[in-house]
């Protein structure tokens, strides 16, 4: 996959709020609300389910006890807003997700979302931008320890078999799913339907060390 910016050259628009970014536009991009919105519809698809079904859903390290009261959007925000990544971690951040949870059979719920989020944009960070910060960083910001966010990149990426690399058909089509979700909020006035989704690397040198987050609080996840 190329650098952010030719996937954002190539392939996107100005729907996803990825074209604006670093160009004086202030706020999170429109990608944030939108992947947001794609991930609430899945979860609540997937909960009722599972609830009306006799099958248990597969547990994996990513699940919690019980769901983070932090919302998907503030955490998606305050992951942003953090980790100063661009805007198309997110996009692949989704589609590494769509991986493990293809290849571990297990559903997307509140009790792993929050988990599976983190880990997902840190990887896509690492892999799609320049220069990010460390593990340490990414624990802090994600209400967890720096010792459970390593062992979560690690089964994450044993999972998927290391496959972090995305084609740009790909990560259009993806993009396409996300763009919809913007039609589909403007023609329904923001009420979301419930629905769900269509689709079912340890620290780096070159990664600067992660300054302390003054103020701010995320209750662990």
């Amino acid at each position: 996959m190329g650098t952010t910016q030719e996937l954002n050259g190539k392939a996107l628009n100005s729907k996803l709020g990825l074209l604006e970014h670093g160009n004086g536009v202030s706020g999170p991009p429109k990608v944030l609300s939108l992947l947001s919105s794609v991930l609430e519809r899945t979860i609540q698809k997937n909960e009722r389910s599972l609830k009306a079904s006799t099958k248990k859903d597969v547990v994996t390290i990513f699940h919690g006890s019980r769901a983070p009261a932090m919302t998907i959007r503030q955490y998606a925000d305050r992951i942003f807003k953090y980790s100063t990544c661009s805007p198309s971690c997110f996009v692949v951040a989704y589609i590494y997700m769509d991986r493990f949870l293809q290849t571990t059979n297990a559903h997307l719920t509140s009790l792993n979302l929050h988990r599976l989020l983190i880990t997902g944009v840190m990887l896509a960070a690492k892999f799609l931008d320049d220069e990010g910060y460390n593990n340490a960083h990414f624990a802090k910001v994600g209400g967890i320890s720096t010792k459970e966010i390593n062992e979560l990149e690690m089964k994450f990426l044993f999972s998927i078999d290391f496959r972090l690399h995305v084609t740009l058909e790909t990560f259009n089509k993806y993009c396409l799913e996300l763009e919809e979700e913007a039609t589909a909020k403007s023609r329904i006035g923001g009420s979301i339907p419930v629905s769900g989704s269509r689709h079912g690397r340890q620290n780096n040198d070159k990664f600067k060390r992660a300054p302390t987050i003054e103020g701010q609080s995320c209750t662990t996840v």
